[in-house]
């Protein structure tokens, strides 16, 4: 002991205590006891002053931030550390980095290192030998310790009997196996999930479903008594992992998350959870135990799943967005190959156009194609409408049962929920009439707990009774006979106001996998390869440029080219209104629509006076030429007496005055006008004409 002087003895001893993991501070007492001895030992050497450092309990030696060392750090650089005592080499590190920080601090101040063996100076050569073989024999220990047990692990895990976890809806029926929670209320809780992604075919959806009907999923909480099962309405994660997790499938699989190491601050950090591809998996055993779905069900909704990840996969079409457009996700440019954006414009947003822009985004380059979505979605859609029909009928009966299933699924879910809150009812009523009635604390709290129960239980049964009406009154008979009149007719279903674009887009992606477009000269250009392998050419007109879906109708461009000629505006105006005419948008004419449409299309307005010019008259003005009354006119035109034309119903008659001068139209007005009547009462006077 002649390396301990007076120096050293003048200035502190600190006693280091450090275990690895909280287990072993839970369960390895004697360690811990033999470590908080060596302050004995450090004044049995003669040191008054003994400090302990235990900040380390329950941390690694291997390299994470300890603040106990790093104080241990401190102290000795202070030069207020006589000697650092240990239990061994390993408790102080379990690495070289700390390891030789510490003995070239200790070497620096003079301070020893102490353990059960012996008394070390690091200023000493065959003293810092010693003990850098220590640093490096501790080191190699822990590196040795690690390859054995994850050498251990994996064998274990090769053959399918390693169980670090258990998911929810499964229990450990040995120390090698798993089997299905036998509560029945998890089993259809969880196979309640999968039927709703089947239907629904997003993670997001169901989680919106879920918690719209308020339906709890089971989850796994551990307390004092162990594991156990507790209801929650459910967050999207705990979706997503119930819905890729390959244990549900009855597959056994381990590796699928990995760990990167990173530097921080000098130090490593370790990041775990690193989710690997399913190729890089070290294990995956399939059929390993009884699952809720089949393999091949869980393959698809993994395909689905990453279909739906938007922008995370050149290949993937996204999953339903909002918007009219019904093609979103499915478009690819044929000349470059990205696939194709969305935008909106108009005044409510509702006129979605296609781009192909992610050159211009990506690489500043120019934009590609550019064209509008309604004649695109109209033609994809009939082409939809078409290979649908012969299964409309089928698909409107599997709606009806749908509608039964779902209002069945939830009743199920409430009446369990329903039997296990009346357990809990006997459960409390049993412990309530267990206990000593005088020992009022206790029975008073047992008391509340029964009343809680029983509140639970008839806050479940009245939601019971309103599953049950509303699952009679879900489908009229009306109802039912609409529905599968609208399945004999796939297309009038398509087009029902009750058909919602997201129910469009939904039923699209089913049939369709891609659409690849290209723009040749005044058309589109469209190969749609259909889910199953089979392609389909397809050619859609484009809109001339100045052309939208809001522009007027030919027929009405050419009544007021027409109408021009012989009336003013507001005149023009009246006559389209009578005729039942509407606007490109559906609305009626005034004088400013009339007067906005001559303009766009180049129509000269009314000049007074031009009706003349081209020899014209009116039914007024022909009546008051040939004498007579505007009803007699209107009977020679219907006679074909007098010629004259009409643009439509309610337009003025154009009538040329030339032909008032005919001699049988002059000889018709006047018999018509000098007409007797057939009385021959000599008191009967004639009305002057």
């Amino acid at each position: 002991m002649t390396k301990i002087t007076p120096e050293h003895l003048a200035r502190d001893a600190v006693v280091y205590v450090r275990q690895s993991t909280s287990d072993q501070v839970l369960n390895n007492h004697e360690s811990r006891r033999r470590q908080y001895g060596l302050a004995d030992r450090s004044r049995a050497l003669g040191w008054a002053t003994v400090e302990v450092i235990d900040d380390d309990l329950g941390r690694s030696g291997s390299g994470v931030a300890r603040p106990g060392f790093e104080r241990l750090l401190a102290a000795i650089c202070e030069g207020r550390v006589g000697a650092v005592v240990s239990i061994e080499a390993s408790r102080l590190a379990r690495n070289g980095r700390d390891w030789h920080t510490l003995l070239e601090f200790c070497g620096l101040v003079g301070t020893l290192i102490v353990d059960e063996d012996g008394v070390y100076d690091p200023r000493h050569p065959n003293d810092r030998l010693l003990l850098g073989m220590k640093g490096t024999m501790s080191e190699m220990e822990l590196s040795l310790f690690r390859q054995r047990s994850l050498e251990a692990l994996k064998q274990k895990a090769r053959r399918g009997e390693l169980f670090l976890t258990v998911a929810i809806g499964y229990l450990k029926s040995a120390h090698d196996r798993i089997e299905k929670d036998p509560d029945r209320r998890v089993q259809e809780a969880i196979a309640l999930a999968f039927a709703k992604f089947t239907e629904l075919q997003s993670v997001r959806q169901v989680h919106l479903w879920m918690r719209q009907e308020r339906l709890p999923l089971p989850a796994t909480e551990y307390g004092p008594e162990g594991r156990r099962v507790v209801w929650k309405l459910p967050v999207y994660n705990t979706l997503h992992h119930m819905l890729t997790n390959p244990v549900y499938a009855g597959a056994y699989a381990f590796g699928r998350t990995g760990s990167r190491v990173t530097i921080e601050a000098g130090r490593k950090r370790v990041v775990r959870g690193f989710r690997k591809d399913r190729d890089d998996w070290e294990v995956l055993i399939c059929d390993h135990h009884e699952g809720y779905i089949g393999w091949a069900e869980f393959e698809r909704n993994q395909r689905l799943i990453s279909d739906n990840a938007n922008g995370k996969s050149f290949l993937g079409r996204g999953s339903v967005r909002r918007g009219e457009a019904l093609l979103a996700g499915l478009l690819r440019c044929g000349h470059c190959g990205r696939k194709l954006h969305v935008a909106y414009s108009g005044e409510n947003g509702s006129a979605g156009r296609y781009h192909c822009k992610g050159g211009h985004l990506n690489h500043g380059g120019d934009r590609c194609i550019s064209f509008g979505g309604m004649r695109i979605d109209r033609a994809v859609g009939n082409e939809v409408v078409e290979r649908l029909q012969p299964l409309g009928v089928e698909a409107a009966i599997g709606a009806l049962e749908a509608q039964r299933v779902e209002s069945a699924e939830k009743r199920r879910q409430v009446e369990l929920a329903l039997e296990q809150a009346r357990y809990e009812v006997a459960r409390a009523r049993r412990q309530y009439d267990a206990v000593d009635p005088d020992n009022r604390l206790v029975a008073g709290e047992l008391e509340r707990r029964w009343n809680d129960r029983l509140i639970a239980v008839r806050a479940l049964e009245d939601e019971r009774d309103a599953v049950a009406v509303s699952s009679h009154t879900a489908v009229t008979e009306a109802q039912r006979d609409r529905l599968l009149a609208l399945g004999a007719d796939v297309e009038s279903a398509w087009h029902s106001p009750g058909a919602t674009p997201a129910t469009r887009k939904r039923i699209i992606r089913t049939l369709i996998e891609e659409i690849v477009v290209r723009v040749e000269d005044d058309a589109l250009a469209l190969v749609i390869r259909w889910a199953g392998g089979n392609h389909t050419a397809l050619r859609v007109r484009k809109n001339r440029v100045g052309q939208h879906r809001w522009g007027t109708d030919a027929d009405v461009v050419a009544l007021v080219t027409a109408l021009a000629r012989q009336l003013p505006d507001m005149a023009i105006a009246s006559v389209l209104n009578r005729a039942g005419k509407a606007t490109g948008r559906g609305k009626g004419w005034t004088r400013s629509r009339v007067c906005s449409l001559r303009n766009h299309r180049g129509i000269p307005a009314y000049r007074e006076g031009e009706r003349t010019e081209r020899g014209e008259v009116t039914l007024d003005e022909a009546a008051t030429v040939l004498q007579v009354s505007e009803a007699t006119v209107r009977r020679l035109i219907q006679d074909g007496v007098l010629p004259a034309s009409q643009h439509c119903k309610g337009a003025p008659w154009v009538i040329r005055a030339a032909d008032l001068d005919q001699e049988t139209v002059r000889r018709t007005a006047d018999a018509r006008r000098q007409r007797r009547p057939a009385s021959v009462d000599p008191r009967q006077n004639i009305l002057a004409i």
